[in-house]
């Protein structure tokens, strides 16, 4: 019995076992599309049908499994009417319940990724054997959805309640032995004999050396918990996963009620449960946004492996010039991944410096057992402090980090232009300075372009890659493809005062002091926006980043953009930095600040500060509040895509989830307008027309309400 498909392949080996493999034709990898569950359907229906197959191992061609759903295919389908939705679903259940009822033992060799779709298709076989390279999993909740081909079922009734909730509700990746240890598989082996081991537990299930259909009927009952087990557990496990996943992520929440319904059930009438429950998530606009998060990350990653295809210059060293916080944060990251890097100052206390915060940071890898001694060592050893010019010499990319002064910047660069080879490309990590502003006085500007880290170094995932008027597209490539290589994710973007992500930042920023201007609470505030889903509310973030740092950006996007970004008349931010108030590094900003048990410092309100901005002395509405503060922020996103800062929506959006933290489940700013619909955002926006220009309506978005047109498409 052979089958020779676009997705799948069945040959029939001697012994009268059959081999389904799965062998995408058209991609690199195996995923579930529409045509691969429907071929799976059609291989399923020729091997009921055989009366010559004793037993089944299902293997890839590919280097991974299965790596889950085409989620670009099924986007669109989740827009669909509810039971049409419903029905895809249903009918996507069955194949994999007839599969798993196939009148004969089926044993699953797992070679790579089996993630999502995939794990179902493993967990639908009666056995499982993993290669140590293997990778499994079900992370649909980070998705916004819950597994929809029976994952939900499955596998509670494989490896029990409390550890499925736990694979489910924290969406991560498993190595083989954590699985084998909770009984997700059976047995784990080296790459070069997986097919050699499936075929062996096939041979023994067939001869009755394994009790395959026992096992089966053990994944079709119902699960083995009595009702004070049952309330016990389901219980803590709503505690735990609703206090964080609750009001704004509610796929986990929903995972855990449908395997809690669905506990005293057979698994085929628990199926018809799950689909309800996937479909409950997949049309919430919470969906919609991480599908699209999902979406625009791979398409960050595409642009990054065409970078590192197309640049020409590999970077196997690298430098560091300025050894303070941020310096040896970029250390750390460049040794980290494997890339040695000189880190070089003016004196020997800020080396001390910059090596102990990549040391501090190491440490805490150690304690937390992320972190081997062997590696510590390692990483420290592959970071050379030094005094002198002459050791970044080798280094084919160098990173200026000095103090944020374009006088000095400009010195630093000339001098180490001067020194590294020719072929070297040089970049500053600058928040606000214009990169052509400091290439004017290089030799070399087309070898020059700005590397913008966010802090801390080692936490934030973005890096901005500022394209300069002279930079050349070698020089871009081989940066972006440098951030990649230390585990980074390169934005590129235009050279304009506070490049993109501080220029949209600032506007926001401005709308609260505004608000405090009125007579707002900053305490409301805070409250209402960290409520809106941001990691923290605007006052916490300015002592955070740091009142003065804030501070001296002001000058900079004023100049820039006065119409709308013009400092105003007694603005709290101007108070607190004359009062010397910086934040948390001063030990006070809008908040007083007090150091933990564990040396952290935590926020408390100080009624001082009031005396400095003065009482908040008027209410504000909650919903105004959100409006006032989101519309600039979205308005000068738009501006910046409309004047080609960022070239796309996509990277919009990314950018600022990664750089700033913006709420995930909105998907960013831009898939967070075409939620909100683009012709109510413009209406929503005329109530404000009399806070000025940062207010104005784009004209992008004027015609795109008028044209009925979004950011995103399904």
């Amino acid at each position: 019995m052979n089958y020779d498909g676009q997705s799948l392949r069945c040959q029939m080996l001697d012994n009268g076992i059959v081999e389904v493999i799965f062998d995408n034709k058209n991609e690199s990898v195996n995923k579930f599309d529409n045509a691969t569950l429907l071929e799976l359907k059609k291989v399923t229906e020729i091997l009921n049908k055989a009366d010559d197959i004793r037993g089944a191992i299902i293997t890839s061609s590919k280097p991974v499994f299965i790596v889950g759903a085409d989620i670009t295919e099924f986007l669109g389908m989740f827009s669909q009417p509810r039971e049409q939705v419903l029905e895809w679903c249903t009918q996507a259940g069955r194949i994999f319940s007839h599969f798993e009822a196939l009148p004969f033992p089926t044993v699953a060799a797992i070679n790579g990724f089996a993630l999502g779709g995939g794990m179902e298709m493993v967990l639908a076989c009666d056995f499982r054997v993993a290669s140590d390279a293997a990778r499994m999993g079900l992370p649909e909740t980070q998705l916004g959805i819950i597994p929809g081909f029976g994952g939900t079922i499955r596998l509670p009734r494989l490896i029990g309640s409390d550890n499925a909730i736990e694979w489910i509700a924290m969406a991560k990746n498993h190595k083989p032995e954590a699985a084998l240890k909770v009984g997700a598989i059976d047995a784990v082996t080296t790459p070069e004999a997986l097919r050699e081991v499936a075929l062996q537990m096939a041979e023994d299930a067939v001869a009755g050396r394994l009790d395959w259909k026992n096992r089966r009927a053990e994944k079709q009952g119902p699960l083995l918990l009595n009702k004070l087990e049952a309330t016990m557990a389901f219980n803590t496990a709503k505690g735990v996963v609703g206090q964080k996943a609750l009001p704004h992520y509610p796929a986990p929440m929903e995972a855990i009620r449908v395997i809690e319904e669905t506990a005293g059930m057979p698994a085929s009438e628990a199926l018809l449960v799950e689909h309800e429950g996937f479909v409950n998530v997949c049309q919430t606009s919470q969906a919609r946004a991480m599908v699209q998060i999902f979406l625009n990350d791979q398409l960050i990653k595409k642009k990054a492996k065409i970078a590192a295809k197309t640049a020409e210059k590999q970077v196997e060293s690298a430098a560091v010039l300025g050894a303070g916080i941020m310096g040896g944060g970029i250390a750390y990251q460049s040794a980290n991944k494997g890339i040695p890097v000189v880190m070089k100052d003016i004196n020997t206390a800020a080396l001390d410096l910059g090596m102990n915060e990549a040391i501090k940071i190491l440490n805490k890898g150690v304690q937390l057992g992320k972190v081997s001694t062997q590696k510590l060592a390692k990483v420290v050893a592959s970071i050379t402090p030094s005094l002198e010019y002459a050791s970044v010499k080798q280094a084919d990319l160098v990173v200026e980090a000095v103090v944020e002064n374009p006088g000095i910047k400009d010195s630093v660069l000339q001098e180490v232009e001067a020194v590294i080879g020719n072929d070297a490309i040089l970049t500053s990590n600058t928040s606000t300075i214009s990169i052509d502003l400091l290439a004017t006085n290089l030799k070399r500007p087309a070898q020059f372009c700005g590397m913008h880290f966010f802090n801390p170094v080692h936490k934030m995932p973005l890096v901005e890659v500022i394209r300069g008027s002279k930079s050349s597209d070698e020089t871009v490539a081989a940066t972006v493809a440098y951030a990649t290589a230390i585990g980074k994710s390169a934005v590129v973007v235009k050279d304009c005062p506070g490049f993109y992500v501080n220029r949209v930042l600032f506007p926001y920023l401005r709308g609260f002091s505004l608000l405090l201007k009125e007579g707002a609470d900053f305490r409301q505030t805070d409250k209402v926006m960290a409520g809106f889903g941001w990691p923290m509310g605007p006052a916490y973030l300015l002592d955070v980043v740091g009142i003065d740092t804030s501070y001296h950006c002001v000058d900079v996007l004023a100049a820039g953009y006065p119409e709308r970004m013009s400092p105003l008349e007694g603005d709290v931010l101007e108070k607190l930095y004359q009062a010397k108030r910086y934040g948390q590094k001063s030990g006070s900003g809008f908040y007083a600040y007090q150091k933990d048990k564990k040396g952290r410092p935590q926020k408390v309100v100080d009624e001082a500060v009031f005396d400095i901005i003065g009482s908040p002395d008027k209410a504000f509405d909650d919903q105004e509040i959100v409006e006032r503060m989101m519309l600039p922020l979205i308005f000068e996103v738009v501006r910046c895509l409309d004047e080609g800062i960022v070239d796309t929506a996509a990277e919009c959006d990314m950018a600022l989830i990664l750089g700033l933290g913006f709420p995930p489940f909105r998907g960013g700013p831009l898939k967070y307008a075409d939620e909100m619909g683009i012709a109510n955002l413009v209406a929503v926006a005329e109530k404000y027309t009399h806070l000025g220009g940062a207010y104005e309506v784009p004209v992008l978005l004027v015609k795109m309400a008028e044209e009925n047109k979004t950011f995103y498409t399904a």
